[in-house]
C-alpha cells in the first residue's frame, strides 16, 4: 500500500505533523496476510457462534485452502450443503461454535462434510465501503 503525500496549506505554520514521516510505508496487506494467494479466498462471517474467539458478524475470513488442518483450527467447511465457520474438534469428529449458546455438532458419516479451509485471519469492518458491499449479497 502506498501513501501519496498530499500538501495542505491550513494556514498554520511552523508545525510538522508527527507523521509526516510515514508519508511512504511500502507495505502490502496482501502480502501481510495471506500466505498462498492462489488458494486463498475471503467470505464474510454471519451469526453470533464464534464472537468468543472474536469473529463476529460481517467480519471478513480470509480462508487459506493450502494450509493443513490442525485440532483447535478454526475452518470453514460445507456442512450438509451449508457453509459453515466453526472450530473443528479433530478427536471427538465435532464441529464447536466458540458460545455456549450453540451446541457442538457432530460429523458422522452420513453427513456431507468437506473441509473448505482454514481461517487464517479475521478482518473486522467499522465502516464498509461502497466496493465491498457492491460485491456482498
Amino acid at each position: 500500500m502506498k501513501v501519496i503525500p498530499i500538501n495542505i496549506d491550513a494556514g498554520i505554520s511552523g508545525f510538522e505533523s508527527p507523521a509526516a514521516e510515514y508519508t511512504e510505508l511500502g507495505l502490502s496487506l496482501d502480502k501481510l496476510l495471506v500466505k498462498h494467494p492462489n488458494a486463498t479466498f475471503i467470505g464474510q462471517a454471519n451469526g453470533d457462534s464464534m464472537q468468543d474467539v472474536g469473529i463476529y458478524e460481517g467480519d471478513l475470513l480470509i480462508v487459506d485452502r493450502a494450509e493443513a488442518t490442525i485440532q483447535g483450527d478454526i475452518i470453514v467447511a460445507n456442512y450438509n450443503g451449508n457453509l459453515v465457520c466453526k472450530i473443528l474438534d479433530k478427536q471427538r469428529k465435532q464441529l464447536l461454535s466458540a458460545s455456549i449458546n450453540h451446541p457442538p455438532v457432530s460429523i458422522s458419516d452420513a453427513d456431507e462434510f468437506q473441509i473448505e479451509g482454514v481461517v487464517i485471519r479475521s478482518v473486522r469492518l467499522h465502516r464498509k465501503s461502497r466496493e465491498l458491499l457492491s460485491c456482498l449479497p
